[in-house]
């Protein structure tokens, strides 16, 4: 028998968990019979993490959460779950409420239907309603770790931690949006902000080199091909090195979207070989396009505006990676290209190393949690299925 325990994010989003939580979800519970050990409302930031590790210190076994909030606290959650030593195998079940501004985890797992969205917020929270639906999605995790070149390098303190994330983890483009939208929340609480920050960055480029690793269970790392429809091993066998510079680097595990209609990874489904856990990497590589000659600001300009095509392409149903250049340069919608604008990956592994001269490109985005890469140092993310003794799935 699992435990009960609910936990909202009042001041997330919109700030209405409070009111969907009182007027509806707790009813429901006393409804179907279903007795919580513990309410809690959040009162500060990381308060999510202390309730659920002190909970699961005081009354161990399986448990079940009911959580109202965005997925920044989801994060907070499974970053104190990493950094905590539970002593004992745990499974966790989260039951999602859709509080926050995005909410990339429960529109993946519940895509919304056009004029259906708020009649679709308790979707999660109806399956575990009935039994008879119950059906946890055991969660991916992706873990990185920062490296810095020598032992003795004085690391500031965000440069020395590891995080993980259910969500994304990304650089360039969209780390920089991430990075600049958190100046913008007091005034633009909604996903508003990121688009304000995105005309802000589009024209920047960013320098560095890429590692991507095959998942366990594949022996190269599989890219996807607009002509076959359908991912293929790479040509290079075991680690695959890019060059930059980059307008786009983001991974996730667990979602095909961002938000309810940016389907960032759109093929997040679609098979491919290897049976190990593994994240779906889009990149975008300005000196694809064959009318950039160099990386003057003109340059810079000029590919902003296909830039800009490519998260537009997010928005049509996840249109992008089927994007490709013809013979004078121009995106289209056409397997015949001469290369895809977009380059798309499923891989167990990667690591980025900026340039030391780019601040910008030492920026990492994990679930919205914006760390920094230290100078000369690099990033590396892993996908796994269980973080320490713990597993987590997800009631769909």
């Amino acid at each position: 028998m699992s435990n009960l325990l609910v936990l909202y994010n009042p001041v997330c989003g919109d700030k209405s968990a409070h009111k969907i939580f009182n007027e509806q979800v707790l009813p429901l519970l006393k409804q179907h019979n279903k007795v919580p050990s513990r309410v809690v409302e959040t009162t500060h930031a990381g308060h999510a993490g202390e309730v659920v590790i002190d909970f699961l210190l005081t009354t161990p076994g399986p448990l079940t959460i009911i959580l109202g909030s965005g997925d920044g606290t989801l994060h907070e959650i499974v970053v104190s779950l990493y950094n905590a030593t539970v002593s004992t195998p745990t499974e966790i079940s989260i039951v999602l409420v859709p509080c926050g501004t995005a909410n990339a985890l429960y529109w993946s797992l519940f895509p919304p239907k056009k004029a259906e969205l708020q009649s679709s917020l308790l979707q999660s929270l109806d399956t575990f309603l009935s039994p008879s639906l119950y059906n946890p999605r055991p969660l991916t995790f992706a873990i990185t770790s920062f490296h810095s070149p020598t032992s003795t390098f004085p690391a500031e303190p965000d440069t020395a931690k590891t995080s993980v994330a259910i969500v994304v983890t990304s650089t360039s483009l969209h780390a920089s949006i991430l990075h600049d939208s958190e100046a913008l929340r007091s005034t633009y609480p909604g996903i508003e902000r990121f688009k304000i920050a995105a005309q802000k960055n589009i024209t920047r480029w960013y320098t560095g080199s890429v590692k991507l690793f095959p998942s366990p269970g594949s022996e190269a790392v599989q890219l996807y091909d607009p002509k076959y429809q359908r991912f293929v091993p790479s040509t290079t066998r075991g680690e695959l090195q890019l060059s930059g510079p980059y307008a786009y680097f983001l991974s996730t595990v667990n979602v095909d979207r961002l938000e309810s209609a940016f389907r960032i990874t759109p093929l997040h489904n679609l098979p491919s070989d290897g049976d190990g856990p593994f994240m779906d990497v889009v990149i975008v590589r300005p000196q694809r396009d064959i009318t950039i000659k160099d990386e003057e600001e003109s340059s810079r300009e000029s590919f902003s505006r296909k830039m800009y095509q490519v998260l537009m392409g997010a928005y049509q149903d996840g249109a992008h990676p089927n994007m490709t250049y013809s013979e004078d340069g121009n995106i289209q919608s056409s397997e015949e290209g001469s290369s895809s604008v977009v380059e798309y990956f499923k891989c167990g592994k990667w690591e980025w190393t900026p340039e030391p001269g780019d601040d910008a490109a030492h920026y990492v985005c994990v679930d919205g949690e914006i760390l920094y890469i230290p100078p000369s140092g690099k990033a590396e993310c892993s996908a796994t299925s269980a973080i320490r003794n713990v597993e987590i799935s997800v009631v769909v």
